[in-house]
């Protein structure tokens, strides 16, 4: 195997796994120096013998746990966007009369070549499913987008109701349609019977070897308590599977004592928690006028008890987000702002790349044992300009110098 080596490179100590053999200089969240390769795969560093003009950051490719390719790049056809929660899922609804085959391959297709223009290596799409068990069409299309693309990894999430998951029967037929690697989802707004729809989808999952993603509590609502209601039935059933929860607003209305509680049930039960920064402020606190409530989850407070925090990009373009990007370094940005995600950055990195990597059932990819096809190259001297827009390219374009 020939060793070889890139010069004066920076690698996010967050990102980079075990530091034993990476002796750079440690400053900002990241060590820098002169990495070595081993057959081609990042094996350690040394001090840097000759210094940049532009500096470089070297990290994994990146990583969105939660978006909808059904839905994007819809609102051009669109009558009145604008409004709550319940005013966007009908104005969606509406729309579905255009999803025909070719229209949701050409949007999502759209959607995918956004993501890898953007360095994403590994996505969830959630799918709506419809009223009845049969797998709607969006759901054979973005499994065929998924087979077809060897650029990215496309996993899939069943987005279910409580009503089709309270009937055993028909949470069964669900689960059957899903692969093994791909999730088993529901939407839980507090419906009537979302307990028994709950405890039928992780015994679905439980059974079939599926991961599990709620929608859960999109509302600021504190009544909304579907989150700790999928923490308890997780810990009771011992539940060993990943398990991700989107949204979770309603919990930035709770007490001091309910959150902690509720924190440490999902730390517990090992449950991520996805924050979602764009739609939600798009969505939540509307009131005729200026928004009051951010209408995002507790980031810093669920980060303190433990529990994974990731970030998606969730709607892009349709009608529960008219703008956003296919890209999780955008989701990043927003997160910093609406929920005051304060430096050093590098805690939060790991929520675009290696805990959503695991959170979504997948090793995480860190630097250290890395190939460089595996990784991205940022013309960044930091993290924060890095995230706010440095220009991306492939790892492989770095240059080598045989040892």
């Amino acid at each position: 195997m020939s060793v070889t080596t890139i010069r004066d490179v920076g690698i996010p100590l967050a990102v980079l796994g075990n530091k034993s053999g990476f002796k750079g200089v440690e400053g900002n969240g990241l060590v820098r120096g002169d990495v070595i390769l081993d057959g081609g795969c990042v094996a350690g560093m040394v001090p840097a013998t000759v210094h940049r003009d532009q500096p470089v950051i070297l990290f994994p490719k990146l990583v969105d746990p939660h978006c909808h390719l059904d839905k994007c790049h819809t609102a051009d056809r669109l009558d009145g966007i604008g409004g709550n929660l319940t005013e966007a899922i009908e104005a969606q609804r509406r729309d579905k009369d255009n999803w025909t085959g070719n229209d949701i391959r050409t949007r999502a297709s759209r959607g995918l070549r956004e993501y890898h223009a953007s360095g994403t290596g590994l996505v969830r799409s959630h799918v709506d499913w419809g009223d009845t068990a049969t797998p709607p069409s969006a759901w054979h299309v973005l499994r065929e987008l998924a087979e077809e693309r060897d650029d990215i990894t496309l996993q899939l999430a069943a987005l279910t109701s409580p009503l089709q998951m309270a009937e055993p029967e028909m949470a069964s037929d669900i689960a059957k349609a899903i692969p093994e690697g791909h999730a088993l989802g529901m939407f839980v707004f507090g419906q009537q019977g979302y307990e028994t729809a709950i405890r039928n989808a992780f015994e679905q999952a439980q059974s079939r070897n599926l991961l599990l993603d709620f929608h859960v509590d999109e509302g600021l609502d504190p009544a909304l308590n579907g989150l700790e209601v999928i923490a308890d039935i997780a810990l009771e059933l011992n539940h060993s599977g990943p398990i991700m929860c989107g949204h979770a607003v309603s919990l930035s209305l709770r007490d001091q004592t309910t959150v902690g509680r509720i924190a440490d049930k999902l730390a517990r039960a090992e449950i991520a928690v996805t924050m979602l920064p764009s739609t939600n402020l798009y969505l939540q606190g509307r009131n005729g006028g200026t928004p009051k409530d951010r209408g995002v989850t507790l980031a810093h407070e669920l980060h303190r008890a433990g529990v994974r925090v990731l970030l998606g990009n969730d709607n892009v373009r349709d009608a529960f987000c008219p703008v956003g990007r296919h890209d999780p370094l955008f989701a990043l940005e927003l997160g910093i702002l609406s929920a005051h995600l304060d430096p050093p950055f590098d805690r939060w990195l790991p929520s675009i790349t290696t805990d959503a990597a695991q959170a979504m059932g997948h090793a995480p990819t860190y630097v250290r044992g890395a190939a460089l096809p595996d990784l991205l190259v940022a013309q960044a001297s930091d993290l924060s300009n890095l995230i706010c827009g440095a220009s991306l390219a492939p790892a492989t374009q770095l240059s080598e110098v045989t040892q």
